[in-house]
């Protein structure tokens, strides 16, 4: 079995790898993209992998897109693990449309969760006014509204949503998830479906959409949207920037609902420099990096050799996607 492996990725874990014996051959992808099997150079129509790993490593990494197209262009591609939680590239579509097993990652969960309850508390706690307060000198009491009492909106219940509501919960805030199926789940007070979600967004204190981009989701959150929010809603996107509508993002936040938003994605990434989203008084905003802990690349690591393990015992894989159920 030929193993598309990006050098550094490789590197750190050789001996787990290997372990498996000579069943697997390590076909390693260095950083300008070249290919070397056993030491040896590889014309790009002569690495035919049989499975890929694109872990976090390669993203944002120059050799990148000669990584993908490697798996796109191979004859007997059989099985991809992604380090993303996501299938929105739409590379990873084409392989899935082609009936490869795709497995992701949900590594950064645990990130991407945390990252959620701190905005969401910030936003709460008045941190702007508190930030300019100190920049300012000033002496001054600001009030600030607690976790516990308030009502959370999940959209996309699965890991990464599942992480928000149980901790959120903990704080003692009450959980209604979003999900396709819109069946019960223990993190959660109550469940919906997408269907739902104009009806219940107006109870909402912080409305947090952390689910694929999808034909069905594109723009979910939309001046619509927007209009049925509350006087102090909370709007925290970690999903896809496609989620959102930003025009009308940007106009309802001049109007003063949703009172702040918390933006880790964008429909152009990098942010455009003269994007009004950097200067808006009401956003804060990261760059795509709510999942950017040291843990993530541990979890990933682990979930691809377990993985690595179930595929070479014919066992099911952990995370397995389909075109059918990501599309």
């Amino acid at each position: 079995m030929r193993l598309l492996v990006y050098e550094p990725a490789y590197r750190r874990l050789e001996a787990e790898i290997a372990a498996h014996g000579d069943v697997i051959e390590p076909l390693l992808m260095d950083a300008s993209g070249a290919v070397t099997l056993r030491g040896e150079g590889l014309a790009s129509e002569a690495v035919r992998p049989d499975v890929g790993w694109v872990n976090g490593d390669l993203f944002g990494a120059k050799a990148f897109r000669a990584y993908l197209a490697a798996l796109l262009n191979a004859p007997a591609l059989k099985w991809v693990q992604s380090g993303a939680a996501g299938v929105d590239h739409p590379i990873f579509r084409q392989i899935l449309e082609k009936g490869v097993r795709f497995t992701t990652s949900h590594g950064q969960a645990v990130g991407i969760a945390e990252y959620v309850i701190a905005g969401a508390m910030d936003a709460l706690q008045n941190g702007p006014q508190r930030r300019a307060a100190q920049t300012a000198g000033k002496w001054q009491r600001i009030d600030f509204r607690e976790v516990g009492g308030t009502h959370w909106l999940v959209v996309g219940f699965g890991a990464i949503g599942q992480g928000v509501a149980e901790r959120a919960r903990a704080l003692g805030a009450t959980i209604t998830g979003v999900r396709r199926s819109g069946s019960p789940h223990p993190a959660a007070h109550a469940m919906a479906t997408l269907g739902d979600l104009p009806g219940r967004v107006g109870d909402a204190d912080v409305i947090v959409l952390c689910c694929p981009l999808t034909d069905e989701t594109r723009h979910i959150a939309d001046a619509a949207l927007f209009a049925a929010m509350k006087p102090g809603a909370i709007l925290v996107n970690v999903g896809r920037g496609g989620l959102v509508d930003e025009a009308a993002l940007l106009a309802a936040l001049d109007r003063g609902t949703p009172e702040r938003a918390i933006l880790d994605v964008f429909e152009t990434e990098p942010l455009p420099v003269d994007s009004h989203f950097w200067t808006h008084p009401r956003v804060a905003l990261t760059a795509h990096a709510s999942g950017a802990t040291a843990g993530q690349e541990t979890r990933n690591d682990a979930i691809f050799l377990d993985n690595l393990g179930r595929y070479l015992a014919g066992q099911p894989l952990r995370h397995e996607l389909t075109s059918a159920t990501t599309l």
